[in-house]
């Protein structure tokens, strides 16, 4: 039963993530954007844990009313009666072994905000200059079709990122079957997003002409700087990532 709350809070947050792709107004800035998928999943958790909280307690409640039986006794996973020997079933889980539902809610989260960057760069990944209605869209980064290019293998990702976020749920703790997958997926994100970044025409010329006018550089020298610097983020976020998972799971339970 202890499962069933964060395994519903998981689900609104993969909906809230599929809705912000699918039905994202162009209109929006990257800071609103973000804010409303942050604000809708903490809203959309609150409101998934206390109508679970609910159906518990009255399927509960029916339960106990309708049971009569004279054994009243609780029963134990397996449905036998509970003794005080069950207690020693109950795992051990060292607390920096444990993998917190908040750090799944946040994976959830953070796959729903890269993912609706990705599909609309254009739009979020912009300049954006004051106008008489606040700020306004002037000119893109980058260019939406070499992104779209690439669709396929990054829905693949998303797909992997949310069945890794999901099986962190289940297992509640670092393995080494977990480790394993979240090396993997690491790689292969990283692999891919190196290959996009290094792709050419990447950048609008629109952009890179307003940042090199901006900066006084030549294009090859912000070009370098920017998808370097990119780059060796996702590297070094990478290996940050696979080497705490691998610390983790070599922890020993007991």
């Amino acid at each position: 039963m202890h499962l069933r709350a964060p395994i519903a809070a998981a689900i609104a947050l993969i909906s809230i993530a599929a809705e912000f792709i699918i039905g994202f107004s162009p209109e929006e800035t990257v800071v609103n954007a973000v804010l409303l998928i942050m604000g809708e999943g903490i809203w959309r958790i609150i409101e998934v844990g206390i109508q679970t909280f609910f159906w518990l307690t009255l399927v509960f409640a029916i339960i106990e009313r309708a049971d009569k039986g004279k054994d009243q006794h609780p029963l134990s996973p397996s449905l036998k009666p509970w003794t005080p020997d069950d207690l020693k079933n109950i795992p051990y889980i060292p607390k920096k072994k444990a993998i917190t539902k908040f750090e799944v809610f946040g994976s959830l989260m953070w796959t729903a905000i890269w993912a609706t960057l990705y599909f609309y760069a254009e739009h979020l990944m912009a300049v954006y200059k004051g106008g008489g209605e606040g700020l306004e869209f002037a000119i893109p980064a980058v260019n939406q079709d070499v992104l779209h290019e690439y669709w396929p293998v990054v829905v693949v990702i998303i797909g992997l990122e949310i069945g890794l976020a999901l099986y962190k749920l289940l297992q509640g703790q670092w393995t080494k079957r977990l480790a394993i997958f979240n090396t993997l997926l690491e790689v292969i994100a990283t692999v891919v997003f190196i290959i996009i970044l290094l792709t050419p025409n990447l950048l609008q010329p629109e952009f890179i002409n307003y940042i090199t006018d901006l900066f006084s550089i030549t294009a090859t020298q912000f070009e370098t700087w920017f998808i370097g610097s990119i780059i060796i983020t996702f590297i070094v976020y990478a290996g940050i990532s696979i080497f705490d998972g691998i610390r983790k799971a070599r922890i020993p339970s007991e």
